[in-house]
């Protein structure tokens, strides 16, 4: 993972998958989606596009809607609860769709779920069509099945369309030993490996997520959204956020 210089214009990754949390989206609000995150959001990938760098995005749906209340409650099974989660991931696709096109970035929403008029559905062969042509893609409705996470999901997509990195949006700059917002003493990582995160089960995705790219060695990094420059900087192959790989 060797650095690339600031004047060097080129970017280090041509082919990337962005996983953005309901979390990172819904911004300082908790729940719902902060207008001026999906602005700066947009705005980012934006910049990406014109390098010419090939983006494809995968979406949480944490911040409409959070099935284990309702789970905990014996009001919803485990299965509904999930279904109910992927519907409010195309939520949030449709709003980073209309946000991108307002930017004039052609952009193809795809669903692992079969949705009629409003998503096409997912196919691997066309979504990399679509990036070869420089259309953004935003995967949504997680897998497409019940009991895999939305960080499952990214790295899944991200090996199917031979991603070189996949990138996990966060509230905080990178992984920690422990909980940054916890314990004042936290220390960052600016790399570890995969077989570490999974030892130490760091929190940086679910395990499946984390044995998916170290099986098909894509690299991670865990990054801070809301710092400006932040995304550009990782593309561009600088010191920024976490790196995981093998």
């Amino acid at each position: 993972m060797s650095d690339t210089h600031s004047n060097d214009k080129t970017p280090k990754f041509s082919r990337i998958l962005l996983k953005l949390s309901g979390e990172a989206l819904a911004g300082g609000k908790g729940m719902g989606i902060d207008a001026s995150v999906l602005d700066q959001m947009s705005l980012s990938i934006a910049h990406l596009c014109g390098l010419g760098v090939q983006v494809g995005i995968v979406v949480g749906g944490g911040n409409l809607y959070r099935g284990s209340t309702l789970q905990k409650e014996g009001l919803v099974g485990r299965v509904t609860g999930d279904q109910m989660g992927m519907l409010a991931t195309v939520m949030n696709g449709l709003a980073m769709r209309d946000a991108l096109e307002r930017r004039n970035i052609k952009c193809r929403l795809m669903s692992a779920m079969k949705i009629g008029e409003m998503c096409e559905t997912y196919s691997t062969r066309n979504a990399i069509r679509y990036l070869k042509q420089g259309e953004v893609c935003i995967f949504v409705a997680g897998t497409g099945n019940p009991f895999f996470t939305t960080d499952t999901a990214a790295c899944l997509r991200g090996i199917e369309i031979e991603a070189s990195l996949i990138l996990k949006a966060t509230k905080v700059d990178g992984i920690y030993d422990k909980d940054p917002s916890l314990y004042d003493d936290a220390i960052k990582y600016d790399s570890l490996t995969f077989d570490k995160a999974l030892e130490e089960k760091l929190g940086v995705m679910d395990m499946t997520a984390i044995a998916l790219c170290r099986e098909h060695n894509v690299p991670l990094c865990v990054f801070d959204m809301n710092k400006p420059n932040a995304l550009l900087n990782v593309v561009m192959g600088e010191n920024e956020g976490t790196k995981v790989y093998h």
